[in-house]
């Protein structure tokens, strides 16, 4: 691999000093793969990921096997990685989903809701608010046991079925996650069709209805080649959490040629030269990116991974 360096940093004052980077390529990237990934490869993935930096990582997902087939092996994953020091994080769709993340010392979970209609029936086969009274018995429990809570909302900027998303819609579902006791939110792009005003104009309702910047992730799909400029915007609000994954692993079912998540590595590089920091060596992200990849079969979709991996 030869690398080819890295970029000028002109830092911005209008921008936070720090980012963290929530990687989402072990679980959200891979559960879509239609060749089942050995356990031991998923497990070697997450501690290269910790190697190269990454502080906090989604592991895995206790959904029903039936569901997502090739999450099916959390329960084999977890004890593999658990004593890694990074924070792991698990989805867990409902209670029976926190059991068995609980039972192996998960202490950080999320729900995953929506802002739609739409996207609750065909996810979840509930309305909004039949998942959000879903949610609340498993946000109380974990909270009991002093476990972090995230709180995912898809469909905040447009759906598939509805077309674009009104803002109080998401605000509503917003509040509701964290009223019921979710730690921070994570406002997903899902079918990458935000711009970044609309993002700037979503994130100023939230503050102006009592939702604190703090409180806010946002996660990005780059089909209309958008994720980049978004999280910028979002930056520019004060925003410090971001959710990426390692090479762009991960697709988008809900929209035609859709490329997915945000890629950690593309994030990585334009931060830097923002002078923000990470924590993360982008050289080892992009190494266990290229390893990735080979497991998988195909070339990583990160432009940066590209660069940084291009054979002379």
């Amino acid at each position: 691999m030869t690398v080819q360096g890295l970029p000028m940093v002109v830092p911005s004052e209008d921008l936070p000093p720090r980012v963290r980077i929530h990687e989402v390529g072990p679980r959200d990237g891979l559960q879509n793969e239609q060749r089942t990934v050995p356990t031991e490869v998923k497990a070697e993935f997450i501690r290269r990921l910790a190697d190269a930096g990454l502080t906090t990582i989604e592991a895995t997902s206790f959904v029903h096997p039936a569901w997502v087939p090739q999450l099916a092996d959390a329960e084999q994953l977890y004890p593999l990685v658990g004593e890694l020091p990074v924070a792991l994080a698990a989805l867990v769709p409902n209670e029976r989903g926190l059991d068995r993340a609980l039972a192996l010392g998960v202490r950080r979970v999320a729900v995953f809701a929506s802002a739609t209609e739409s996207f609750a029936k065909a996810n979840l086969n509930r309305t909004v608010d039949e998942a959000l009274a879903m949610f609340e018995p498993v946000v109380a429990r974990a909270k009991d046991r002093k476990v972090h809570v995230r709180g995912y909302l898809s469909m905040c900027f447009g759906d598939p079925w509805e077309g674009p998303v009104p803002i109080h819609q998401v605000v509503r579902v917003s509040k509701a996650l964290l009223d019921m006791g979710c730690d921070e939110l994570s406002l997903g792009d899902t079918i990458g069709v935000a711009t970044p005003g609309h993002v700037q104009d979503l994130l100023s309702e939230l503050n102006e209805e009592g939702v604190p910047t703090s409180a806010i992730g946002v996660h990005f799909h780059d089909t209309y080649g958008q994720a980049l400029a978004n999280t910028l915007a979002a930056l520019q609000h004060g925003v410090t959490t971001v959710d990426a994954s390692a090479g762009g692993l991960g697709g988008c079912p809900y929209a035609k040629s859709a490329t997915g998540n945000l890629a950690t590595e593309d994030l990585v590089w334009m931060l830097q030269g923002l002078g923000i920091d990470t924590g993360v060596d982008l050289g080892r992200l992009t190494a266990t990116s290229v390893w990735m990849a080979a497991h998988l079969d195909r070339p990583s979709p990160s432009r940066t991974v590209r660069a940084l991996s291009h054979k002379e």
